[in-house]
């Protein structure tokens, strides 16, 4: 049902969009596909030895990056003229970049201490590294993030020219290159870490869960329990966006996924295709800050902060629950507002009965978190949960990761595990984390820059400075600054950039790093609505028949009631509240009460801002009705007594004036 919905051209578009997310890799047939798949399949080995055996952290990150750049070098073309075909630049590339990690491990103490004076040799390799390494992040993420990373490499070279206070003492070149691939500080600091030690351990385990056949089941189960009603469509899409997108974090992917079923359905209850379009593609978005997953970047605030990953999920879970409340609450008002009839979904097996058949999916949602608190670590945890995928999906013939055939030699061995779910999701693990991984590389470069130079304190500085010490005002630049940051880049390197240049700037102002990393983070996932990054829209256009920019404005449409949210954990102290305190340990110390009215007031707010961003509540809001109910909502969301009241006032008032007006508009009963 799915394909036979889509024509082969919105198909090739829908392939574009999530290659523009993942990067647009060749196709080899033969040997070279093969080995490019042996390879794949051995990274994600020696990564997941690396979660459970020790593999010192030099070693790693340097044996992490070398990896990343053969596979990339091998498996991206240096422009679409070439795709598909293996040139010799790109061997040469690939086996340079298998050098330089050898010459680097070959060195020993004696390398990373000469970083203040590099070796001649040093130079001209580190030089290397670092061009290889932007030509990873053009072949994957396009030469927008490039050029952002050599602005930041030149002002590292060059600042000293500028004027104050974006002057600094300036570095010669020996002395950059030195810093930022002969210390942790630079391509091998925090960002490549996580990405080889998160970020590849959670790409598996999402491979994993597509090849066992979780993805399908989710939606399959999410129709079967929502269908029947007019909203049943709606609400089906929110589910279904959390179930996938939650182990997944990837929103075009999710988007993509959900719609391919889930667009005929909203056509024939009456959902406008722009309209339609917007509501696939906030499902998707909410992917990307959805336990147990999130994001990439969600991984970086945890080495960012210094914290454990269950904080973070723990910080996330509040905020997930209002952005799916929020689309909930205009899924139920699209109901009135389009007039929607009932449809029938029509569906092979119940909801218990899929239930019943594929149970251990359900895992996947729950077995990171279940191990984190029986204490094992992040790496331990997810390194667990993808075993007890793969050891799961063999207790039925259709999931099983290894063919039943295969035990019972109807199949060649080699020939059958080489094509078994095993082998695929190994290689997709390695191949799906190197857009990402590129983009980690590239982004150390940035973060070292900002370390060395100081550019962050002083870009806070100048923030609160033309802010005149407001913590609102400084809130909303800073808002503006990742908003704009992300229109250019991924939600990833939109994230670190921010995190290292943005951050201080609140937490200069009173505000808990973990309330102002998390609020970053937040407005960085709107990169994913946002021209012209806006990739999810643009996919869900495709699918939808409707038009790119109006489906994108539809989308902030959806998500717009939860935009408000990061604004009360940063704006008063009783705001982290949202984010549970910020850590297990602080949690046991909460004020429950106080946790419980912030959420409660959040709620009020986003349902009031729903129904006036809808011009729809119970009826057909007035243009005064409307603005009534936008103002409270913004007032609701502004954690002080005060507001909190004119809000309540503002709602109470609109809701009343709703309720009686529904009351007349209703036909007398006949007696």
């Amino acid at each position: 049902m799915t394909q036979a919905a889509i024509d082969t051209a919105t198909q090739e578009k829908l392939d574009a969009f999530i290659k523009q997310e993942e990067g647009d890799s060749n196709d080899y047939k033969g040997l070279l596909a093969k080995f490019i798949v042996l390879v794949a399949v051995g990274m994600s080995l020696f990564h997941l030895y690396a979660a459970y055996y020790i593999v010192p952290t030099h070693q790693l990150r340097v044996v992490h990056v070398a990896l990343v750049l053969f596979l990339l070098f091998l498996s991206f073309p240096i422009s679409n003229r070439f795709k598909n075909r293996l040139m010799w630049w790109d061997v040469i590339f690939s086996l340079l970049a298998i050098y330089i990690s050898y010459y680097v491990l070959s060195g020993g103490d004696d390398f990373t201490d000469r970083n203040t004076a590099p070796d001649p040799k040093d130079v001209y390799l580190g030089i290397a590294l670092i061009l290889l390494i932007l030509e990873g992040v053009r072949r994957t993420n396009g030469m927008i993030l490039v050029g952002v990373t050599v602005c930041f490499l030149l002002y590292a070279l060059f600042g000293n020219h500028l004027p104050a206070p974006w002057t600094h003492k300036g570095y010669e070149l020996d002395r950059l290159v030195g810093f930022m691939y002969m210390t942790l500080e630079g391509i091998y600091g925090t960002a490549i870490d996580v990405s080889a030690t998160l970020i590849i351990l959670f790409t598996i385990f999402g491979a994993f869960l597509q090849f066992t056949g979780a993805g399908k089941f989710f939606i399959d189960f999410s129709f079967a329990a929502m269908g029947g009603k007019s909203s049943g469509v709606g609400r089906t899409i929110v589910l279904s966006s959390f179930l996938l997108g939650g182990p997944s974090g990837s929103g075009v992917a999710t988007t993509v996924t959900v719609g391919s079923v889930a667009a005929p359905m909203l056509d024939k209850v009456g959902y406008e295709k722009n309209a339609a379009g917007g509501l696939l593609a906030a499902g998707g978005l909410g992917a990307i800050i959805s336990p147990p997953v999130l994001g990439a970047a969600a991984f970086l605030i945890a080495d960012f902060l210094k914290i454990s990953y269950l904080d973070v999920l723990l910080m996330a879970c509040i905020p997930t629950i209002l952005f799916y409340l929020g689309l909930f609450v205009m899924v139920e008002i699209d109901v009135r507002k389009y007039k929607m009839k009932s449809i029938h979904f029509e569906s092979a097996e119940s909801a218990w009965q899929l239930t019943k058949k594929y149970w251990f999916h359900f895992f996947s949602l729950i077995s990171i978190v279940v191990f984190m608190l029986m204490g094992f670590s992040p790496v331990l945890s997810v390194f667990a949960a993808t075993v007890v995928s793969a050891l799961t999906s063999m207790l039925r013939e259709d999931t099983a990761i290894i063919p039943y055939a295969w035990f019972k030699g109807k199949m060649p061995i080699l020939s059958g595990l080489y094509n078994s779910n095993l082998t695929k999701s190994l290689a997709a693990g390695s191949t799906g984390v190197l857009a990402i991984a590129a983009t980690c590389a590239g982004a150390g470069l940035i973060v070292g820059t900002v370390t060395l130079t100081g550019l962050g304190l002083k870009f806070s500085s100048i923030v609160i400075q033309y802010a005149d010490g407001s913590l609102l005002l400084t809130a909303i630049f800073t808002a503006l600054v990742v908003w704009v940051v992300g229109l250019a880049v991924p939600v990833t390197a939109s994230y670190i950039i921010c995190a290292v240049i943005a951050a201080p700037a609140l937490i200069n102002l009173g505000v808990p790093a973990f309330a102002a990393h998390m609020f970053i983070f937040y407005y960085a996932v709107l990169s994913e609505v946002s021209p012209p990054t806006a990739l999810s829209p643009f996919a869900a256009a495709a699918i939808c028949k409707g038009d790119p920019y109006k489906t994108t404005l539809q989308s902030w449409k959806y998500v717009a009631p939860a935009i408000l949210v990061p604004f009360m954990f940063v704006l008063d102290k009783s705001g982290v509240s949202l984010l549970l305190m910020g850590s297990t340990a602080a949690l046991e110390q909460a004020n429950w009460s106080e946790i419980a009215w912030i959420t409660f007031t959040a709620i009020a707010g986003i349902i009031c801002l729903a129904g006036g961003l809808q011009g729809w509540f119970i009826e057909k809001t007035n243009r005064v009705e409307r603005i009534v109910m936008i103002a409270s909502g913004v007032a609701l969301a502004y954690p002080t007594n005060e507001a909190d009241i004119g809000g309540f006032i503002g709602f109470g008032l609109v809701l009343l004036s709703q309720i009686i007006r529904n009351r007349r508009q209703r036909p007398p009963a006949i007696a």
